[in-house]
């Protein structure tokens, strides 16, 4: 997804809000000035990054943030799975939960309210656009095999679950992997993190080589370049890897909530609203 104007501008004034240094600032509006038409936000925060550690160190840890949100989410594990399970249609049921939990997003939010994410699960349904995805959906995984999650953040990992359980409960012949970010970024989920939350016990995961808070494809480490390729069934979870994963030719199915004005104002739609998108790739 090409970095907008408007989105650039947005990434700029981040940055300025991190550090006055003008020796920093001037690496940094190098990137955003000399950006290539491919070349999406998710990859820019990725130089950003590199840059500020050069400048000032390691930057800021969300080690005890994704904790924070994993344990949380742990602890009503038993609760969401009941309420799913309960449900008129659990696996639809377990897709808006898991779309519910992207709102825990420490990139696109400034501060995450657990309030007003408690409360999105009041009305936890798929709209008549989302229905139309859902039913391609159910097709695909009836005729594919091979089926990947591209994850996004932690304590949403734990609904991620909970909706593969009930997916591998209707297609059990699907194979599950989970693709996870290749190092520690935001409050987004590594491999470790996948693995405290047991999603290891129902899918295989893969490491996508780089801390980049998206999906980029040139990035990634071979073996989940292999998972990518290899998928009958791609699942995307959040707005870094829509930036992404958008446009490259694939068929890809993308499961977000609406946090920033770039969003808000593509789909025209209010803030939060859930999205659920078929891209056929043709």
């Amino acid at each position: 997804m090409k970095v907008k104007e408007g989105c650039a501008e947005c990434l700029w004034n981040r940055q300025r809000q991190l550090s006055d240094d003008p020796a920093y600032l001037a690496d940094i509006r190098a990137i955003i000035d000399h950006r290539r038409e491919k070349d999406c936000a998710p990859y820019l925060v990725y130089l950003f990054n590199q840059v500020y550690e050069k400048h000032f160190g390691k930057r800021y840890s969300y080690r005890e943030i994704k904790k924070t949100y994993n344990d949380l989410l742990l602890s009503k594990e038993t609760v969401f799975r009941q309420h799913i399970e309960q449900s008129d249609h659990p696996l639809k049921t377990a897709l808006v939960y898991a779309r519910i939990g992207n709102y825990i997003d420490f990139g696109a939010i400034r501060e995450v309210d657990e309030n007003t994410f408690f409360s999105l699960f009041e009305e936890a349904t798929l709209s008549e656009q989302d229905q139309t995805v859902f039913a391609s959906f159910l097709k695909q995984c009836q005729t594919g095999k091979r089926f990947l999650l591209a994850a996004d953040n932690c304590g949403e990992i734990v609904l991620d679950k909970l909706f593969l359980e009930q997916l591998h409960k209707d297609f059990p012949h699907l194979e599950l992997t989970v693709m996870v970010r290749g190092g520690e970024v935001l409050n987004d989920v590594t491999v470790e993190d996948a693995a405290y939350v047991g999603i290891d016990q129902i899918a295989d995961i893969v490491s996508g080589g780089k801390a980049i808070s998206g999906t980029v494809y040139e990035e990634l480490s071979e073996e989940a370049k292999q998972a990518v390729d290899q998928a009958d069934i791609i699942f995307a979870k959040g707005q870094g890897n829509y930036e992404s994963m958008a446009g490259q030719g694939r068929h890809i199915f993308y499961s977000f909530l609406c946090k920033c004005d770039l969003f808000v104002n593509t789909f025209h739609v209010p803030k939060f609203t859930g999205l659920f998108l078929e891209e056929t790739g043709n």
